[in-house]
């Protein structure tokens, strides 16, 4: 995956592609797999990084959503577990199993989410993962040794899916290439093209690290940008009406050692109606999250007090060892896109997708959740080939391997999540002692990494690596900015960058960073 051939491929100004997509978050980059696996010919336009926005900053997990079975939605969830089973399948390497234990403190609530579960197993049907069960007190300890014992009368033992998201989306824009389609980030697109009957027939956008403007011609335009798609709706009909209605959730990263067993912990109601999660992630520990209405979407939120306060007060009643703001080794927030609705409050609306046709054709895709992409984008292209009057073809994507697929990936130890690729990644390491070199003891992250994210993950710049490439700004923040001046270093030997760039990529690293350290949130 080369983003200078990319560019030179969209900068072709007689090409007419069937599909141009915007957007390069999970629902963009996975219509670009479905639609080139089918044969068409399709381009996509990020404006920043693949996965910039919500899809690096989702709660890792790839479930079928007990939420939703709360509220009666029973063919999401159906939904959800057969996607989920489908993509454990076809990225073994990035999608596991993982235990979740739901605690009872009173009587109740055994037979409760006991039953629930059975519901939630049932549904999955050959998609299921391992069955549930009821525990005792001490079979839930042994699951998780930290849990507040006080009032504790066991639990409930469920499985879900749980995945890095990033690492995914870069290994499904891989594909999207392998597929033939041409896909480049840092490309802004400024306005819509309409003939003369006031059909969307392309793009404008600008190369954001040359200034250089381009035009693409298209037969169908997917509007693919989430959180962001009334921008682009705007675009097309400035009076258009907004269809998102957006909700802030932020996550907090712990040590290990506040969660050091094989399971994680789900409790199924919280004081804003939301589920909360601890989850090991990273040999770290991951709790989320809030439900947050906000006005407007920005590419960097930032976690607001309250919100840690509510995830650390919530945390503190179900922990045995109590995690405060000292323990906060990153704080990340992201933005759901969630479909406007007459509900009360956003932990109340759907994550079912909406597809919308603007009079000029235009098609715009909202809504979902990650363990949702790929039928999200068999839906879209289904609907983008009829805009665009394309041939038909049936969606391929049940069954077609997502780039880096390896069921020995474990084998692989710290380049596990790399799949297939950890074998080249090795050789390099093996070829260079420098890039053998881990950059913090506190964080597996290789200099190899580095180069091989430069050369074949379209990485331009030190957030690419370490927020994306890898999930160091993710996991400690103080360890990101640490590495940050030799990651940069790395990258611009590969880039042919000179010191300028450095210093300008370290400024703009460090002030990013500040948003993922609790010290110094505002």
């Amino acid at each position: 995956m080369n983003r200078e051939k990319s560019i030179q491929r969209l900068s072709d100004a007689s090409a007419v592609w069937d599909i141009c997509i915007i957007g390069g978050g999970a629902t963009g980059v996975g219509s670009a797999v479905d639609a080139a696996a089918r044969g068409y010919r399709v381009c996509l336009l990020e404006q920043h990084d693949f996965g910039k926005g919500t899809s690096s900053r989702s709660t890792k997990l790839v479930h079928g959503g007990v939420r939703y079975l709360q509220q009666g939605n029973i063919s999401l969830v159906m939904e959800a577990l057969r996607e989920r089973g489908i993509l454990r399948r076809n990225a073994p390497h990035l999608v596991h199993d993982l235990a979740f234990v739901v605690p009872n403190y009173s009587w109740w609530e055994a037979p409760f989410y006991g039953i629930g579960m059975k519901v939630y197993d049932m549904l999955a049907g050959k998609y299921g993962f391992s069955k549930s069960r009821l525990l005792s007190k001490q079979q839930v300890l042994e699951h998780i040794p930290t849990l507040e014992t006080e009032g504790l009368r066991g639990g409930v033992l469920y499985y879900d899916g749980q995945f890095d998201d990033s690492r995914l989306l870069i290994d499904l824009a891989k594909t999207a290439d392998e597929q033939g389609a041409a896909l480049a980030n840092y490309c802004n697109v400024t306005g819509l093209i309409h003939d003369e009957d006031g059909f969307v027939t392309g793009v404008n956008f600008i190369d954001v690290e040359t200034n250089q403007p381009h035009t693409i011609r298209a037969r169908a335009v997917v509007n693919a940008t989430g959180a962001f798609s009334d921008a682009i709706r705007a675009m097309d009909e400035p009076e258009s009406e907004s269809l998102i209605a957006p909700s802030q959730g932020i996550h907090l990263v712990l040590d290990r050692s506040f969660l050091p067993g094989d399971a994680a912990i789900m409790v199924p109601r919280t004081s804003d109606g939301r589920v909360m999660f601890a989850i090991p992630w990273h040999d770290h520990t991951l709790l989320g999250t809030t439900d947050t209405p906000i006005e407007h979407a920005t590419l960097e939120p930032v976690a607001m007090e309250k919100e840690i306060d509510f995830i650390l007060d919530t945390a503190q009643r179900y922990l045995g060892k109590p995690p405060t703001r000292k323990d906060v080794l990153s704080v990340f927030a992201g933005i759901r896109p969630l479909v406007k609705a007459s509900a009360s409050s956003t932990a109340a609306l759907s994550r079912d997708h909406t597809i919308h046709v603007s009079k000029t054709g235009l098609l715009t895709i909202v809504g979902g959740k990650w363990t949702t992409y790929r039928k999200m984008a068999e839906d879209c292209i289904d609907h983008a080939t009829t805009i665009g009057q394309l041939e038909e073809r049936e969606c391929v994507t049940k069954t077609l391997r997502i780039h880096g697929h390896d069921e020995n990936a474990n084998s692989y130890g710290d380049l596990k999540y790399h799949g297939s690729d950890a074998i080249e990644i090795q050789k390099l390491m093996d070829s260079d002692p420098a890039l053998a070199e881990r950059l913090h003891p506190r964080l597996p992250v290789y200099a190899a990494e580095v180069a091989w994210a430069a050369r074949h993950e379209m990485a331009r710049s030190v957030e690419d690596i370490l927020a994306r490439r890898t999930r160091a700004l993710f996991l400690e923040a103080q360890v990101a900015i640490e590495i940050a001046p030799r990651v940069a270093k790395l990258l611009a030997a590969e880039l042919n960058r000179n010191d300028a760039w450095i210093g300008r990529q370290l400024a703009d690293f460090e002030m990013l960073s500040r948003s993922y350290r609790i010290d110094v949130i505002p």
